[in-house]
């Protein structure tokens, strides 16, 4: 269809194809591999690939031999063909005779089940034709089938397209094995053949002619099969003991699914699959190469429009492009064959066998798994996959993967037939278990005697045992691990034990998953299987100061800053407001004058103590109105705050969710490696559909280093890690609940939420009898009740550890400890400690002061011009200020000058003011050593001269010519004292400070 110049096809690799003319996706596909092989550098690097495609008649060699010598003469390095066995013959020998490398695809005809092609026998060193299509399989598989349901006798149909010699080899060995086998060719129109059946035959014919159509075998197209079973139904022939064996390498799920509603009894399907790579983001890389997604991804639904020899054609043009690429990086490329076969003197290409080894020396992975060659010229893998119906009454009938059959490993699975009752009596199952708790523990280790064990799963086991009559023995699997597939496909841990016949089932913490199901079947899920965080309890944090919590620093600040600012505010309108009043001669106002009283008013009615608050003023009114409504403002929120922060303190959390989990940097976190979780995160973290990038978050975590890092290498290693400290296991919830609701110290707890909607079950192998009764057996006891009897045994809910703690403590009202009021009593040990500082400091100034002061020049007190002056000082303020009687006291403690014969001046009153004065005078004696006081009686104001009078208000003391001490006293209350007459001479010393005379 297209050539290049001979100089470029000399550096260029080019393709030639041949095909029939009634395949329409053939040339598509192999343009399509062309295309992905261009646009991608991954095998070719620079190097672009040209084709030829030639399209032929069906079943027309010499078409065929006519094509590929026009192909010939353009220029070729290796041919590709999908055909039938009649081309391929003759194509066969051209390519052999010219020394071109012929990949050779086998189609289907009419869609019925294909047969091998008897090629011509080739010289030893003259094999060109490679067979891209592994050799037909089917008669080992059917007749493993058979011997696997244990027929001896059975039916074979096949239809005209299908070539009866493809059948000598399956025939040949039935007959060793003494298997009866009855062979009917089906004509095209099915109808007529049943109709002829009921015309020529008697009716005891008919019914050895259905009881031999209870074990049948389809050798038919899809579509002939489905009419041809729904004959034998229409007509009465099939039963519900039927069971209908179809064998077909190409059957899509559709068509599967039609065959399987129209029959009527039991169905097995025998079909080719491939392996699909689980991982999407690998699933359309092949070596290095990017196939395009229509072909890869099997939500286009391109897939299912193609046939296997179209696979198996896109893979041939891989294969050639591999074989390309390492010429020309081995430099050994040679120049395109450019023949003419018409011509006899033409001779073969001299580079053919150096390409034809390089083909076969080729190893690659394609759309149908791992191609390369024997030195025979074929492609030796191939897998088939058993499908089957279950029948029974309870669970209806669908269609599930029995086993599996490869070239190199046989048949996988039971395919066996047993017809069981309701009870397994005389039944011993082989168990292997894996040890989980408490899911399964060893309850006794008796030297010489097996194990005993105990568990959740053990107790499911033990039920199912007693309801179904059966006997088990247990062991534990030899890896300890539940089954991964390795890289050769094999699985290990019980998984393994199970595809390798050691073993009936499997039971432990095993959960269900798709890898799993497609090589064991499982039954009814017995519990929900969720994953769940193991993590240490966040230690309570220890604030002294959590007091000052309900406010931030700045709010905290702005009240600091508030107090002085009011209290500056009030004591500058107080001095305005004194001011005022001195000069209309008013009541000055109560609040105190001074700058610290104000601020200490404010202070009082901050923290709701009260403080002189009488004023007069507006303003004032106004100013403490205001602040005392923010007081009540502050207080109240301070008070509603700090209940609810230390409320919210102790349920604090700062990991609650996956999502918080995936956000921080400070907590490690993982799970076992290459177990079901792994491949979970794996499978949602490297999902390019996912919305959501925190399951991207965690699985770069924990696929950090393969793992190496944060994962572990089994569960108990991840729940010591998890109790220790600054690392979350992610795990089973069951297992990790019971981990923490046992836990000596109750150190861990168990978040997070559910996330998967798998659960356990037991595993059996594939195909096995037993499955639908254990299904129907673990229904029943749900429906009992007595699952949730074992699960409360297991995971109590009031068990030594409480899991539900920060959710109840809000409800269970717990008394807030010593440390949540530490900082109040810090703040009250400071002030106390600060008041006494302070008062040591005053002691301390007072006392120096006074030692400093230097005492006046002694002079003569004359009572009686004190007495006037007093006298004419409240005549000068009683009009205009009241006086109170007790604001000025004027002491004389010691008045040793006074004669005794002095007489005492009488009382004087002053109207109005509660106030009078009374003068001591001492009368004058010849002993002139002492004296005499007395009081007028009716005097308002006592006269104190006792020993037991004390002034406790004295600051500095300095003596009076006559030996007395003098003070001006603040003290506005006049303190009582009793007037005793002192006997004559000098008052004693220690008398000296409570001895005075007020006024």
């Amino acid at each position: 269809m297209s050539a290049r110049s001979p100089l470029c096809s000399q550096l260029t690799p080019m393709d030639s194809a041949i095909f029939e003319g009634n395949a329409a996706k053939d040339d598509e596909v192999f343009k399509q591999a062309v295309s992905d092989l261009n646009l991608n550098d991954d095998i070719l690097q620079s190097e672009k690939i040209t084709y030829s495609i030639k399209l032929i008649e069906a079943n027309n060699p010499f078409h065929a031999v006519q094509e590929a010598c026009d192909l010939m003469t353009l220029g070729i390095l290796a041919l590709v063909t999908s055909t039938g066995c009649a081309s391929a013959n003759a194509l066969q020998s051209l390519t052999d005779a010219m020394h071109i490398p012929h990949l050779f695809v086998q189609r289907s005809t009419g869609g019925s089940p294909r047969t091998a092609c008897q090629l011509n026998p080739s010289l030893e060193d003259e094999e060109y034709t490679l067979a891209a299509r592994p050799p037909v399989r089917l008669n080992d598989v059917m007749l493993k089938l058979v011997t696997e349901l244990r027929w001896q006798k059975f039916i074979v149909f096949y239809d005209s397209d299908y070539d009866i010699r493809g059948l000598q080899g399956f025939l040949d060995q039935a007959s060793r094995l003494g298997l009866d086998v009855s062979l009917q060719k089906v004509d095209r129109n099915i109808s007529r053949v049943f109709s002829n059946l009921f015309t020529t035959m008697k009716t005891e014919e008919l019914n050895r002619y259905r009881d031999t159509l209870r074990r049948a075998i389809l050798l038919l197209s899809p579509r002939g099969a489905q009419t041809f079973i729904n004959e034998a139904v229409e007509t009465n022939l099939a039963s519900k003991d039927s069971h209908w064996v179809y064998v077909n390498e190409e059957i899509t799920d559709n068509e599967i699914l039609e065959l399987v509603h129209s029959a009527l009894g039991g169905m097995t399907v025998i079909r080719q699959i491939f392996p699909l790579s689980r991982d999407n983001n690998q699933r359309c890389m092949r070596n290095n190469h990017r196939m395009s997604s229509l072909l890869c991804d099997p939500q286009e639904g391109y897939l299912q429009m193609l046939q296997v020899s179209n696979l198996y054609l896109y893979d041939s043009v891989l294969m050639l492009a591999n074989a390309f690429h390492r010429k020309l990086e081995d430099r050994k490329w040679h120049s395109m064959a450019s023949l003419n076969c018409m011509r006899k003197s033409t001779k073969p290409w001299n580079g053919g066998r150096s390409m034809l080894e390089t083909i076969k020396k080729g190893h690659i992975t394609g759309l149908t798994g791992v191609m390369e060659f024997r030195e025979d010229g074929a492609n030796p893998y191939v897998q088939f996959e058993i499908l089957g119906t279950s029948y029974s009454e309870t669970f209806g009938k669908d269609v599930r993967r029995l086993a599996t059959w490869d070239s190199e490993k046989g048949l996988n699975g039971s395919l066996q037939e047993r017809r069981l009752g309701n009870d397994l009596q005389g039944v011993t199952l082989k168990v292997v278990t894996v040890l989980e708790e408490p899911f399964v523990m060893v309850a006794e280790n008796i030297l010489g005697q097996p194990k005993r064990y105990k568990g959740f799963s053990i107790d499911v086991l033990d039920a199912l045992a007693k309801n179904l009559g059966f006997k088990y023995e247990i062991y534990q699997a030899p890896d300890g691990k539940y089954g991964h597939q390795l890289q050769n496909s094999s699985w290990n841990g019980m998984i393994g034990e199970l595809i390798n016949k050691r073993a009936d089932l499997a039971i432990s913490a095993i959960t269900i998953t798709p890898e799993r199901e497609s090589v064991v079947d499982f039954s009814k899920r017995y519990m929900d299987y969720s994953v769940g965080i193991l993590i240490k309890k966040p230690e309570e944090k220890i604030n002294i100061f959590s007091l000052f919590a309900p406010f931030d620093f700045a709010v905290w600040a702005c009240i600091a800053a508030a107090i002085p600012i009011v209290g500056v505010l009030i004591f500058v309108l107080n001095r305005i407001q004194a001011v005022r009043a001195q000069s209309a001669a008013q009541p000055g106002p109560s609040v105190s004058s001074t700058l610290h009283s104000a601020i200490w008013v404010v202070y009082g009615a901050f923290v709701q103590q009260g403080g002189e608050s009488t004023v007069n003023s507006v303003a004032m009114r106004i100013v403490m109105g205001s602040w005392w409504l923010f007081t009540l403002i502050v207080c109240s929120s301070y008070t509603a705050n700090l209940a609810a922060f230390l409320t919210v303190s102790r349920m604090d959390n700062p990991i609650r969710t996956f999502q918080d989990l995936s956000k921080q940097m400070d907590i490690s976190y993982g799970t076992v490696r290459d177990s079901a979780v792994y491949e979970y995160f794996k499978a949602k973290g490297t999902n390019p559909l996912e919305q959501d990038n925190t399951f991207a978050e965690l699985w770069r975590t924990i696929s950090k280093n393969n793992g190496a890092d944060n994962c572990v290498s089994n569960p108990s290693e991840g729940i010591r890690k998890a109790k220790k400290g600054n690392y979350a296991f992610l795990w089973d919830v069951t297992v990790v609940e019971y981990a923490a609701l046992t836990d000596d110290e109750c150190s861990v707890t168990v978040i997070g939420n559910s996330i998967s909607s798998k659960g356990y079950g037991i595993a059996l192998q594939h195909g096995s009898p037993y499955r639908d009764l254990f299904s129907q057996r673990i229904l029943e006891l749900q429906e009992s009740g007595d699952l949730d009897v074992l699960k409360q045994k297991w995971w109590p809910r009031m068990g030594r550890c409480d899991l539900n703690s920060h959710t109840n403590a809000q409800t269970d009202g717990k008394a807030l400890k010593l440390h949540s009021f530490a900082g109040v009593f810090c703040i009250l040990a400071i002030g106390l400690l600060l008041a006494c500082l302070v008062a040591a400091l005053e002691l301390w100034w007072n006392s120096n002061r006074c030692h400093q002061e230097t005492p006046k020049e002694d002079k003569e007190v004359n009572l009686e011009q004190v007495h006037r002056r007093m006298n004419s000082l409240i005549d000068e303020d009683i009009a205009h200020k009241q006086i109170s009687p007790a604001s000025i006291e004027i002491s004389a403690l010691e008045i040793g000058g006074m004669q005794p014969a002095q007489t005492l001046e009488p009382v004087r009153e002053y109207q109005n003011t509660q106030l009078s004065v009374t003068t001591f005078l001492p009368e004058q004696t010849t002993h002139g050593a002492s004296r005499t006081l007395t009081a007028a009686s009716g005097s308002n104001l006592p006269l104190p001269l006792s020993s037991s009078a004390t002034m406790p208000s004295i600051q500095c003391k300095h003596r009076s010519p006559n030996g007395g001490l003098f003070r001006q006293s603040p003290v506005k209350t006049p303190i009582p004292m009793s007037f005793q007459s002192v006997p004559g001479g000098v008052i004693p010393e220690a008398m000296e400070p409570s001895h005075g005379t007020s006024i």
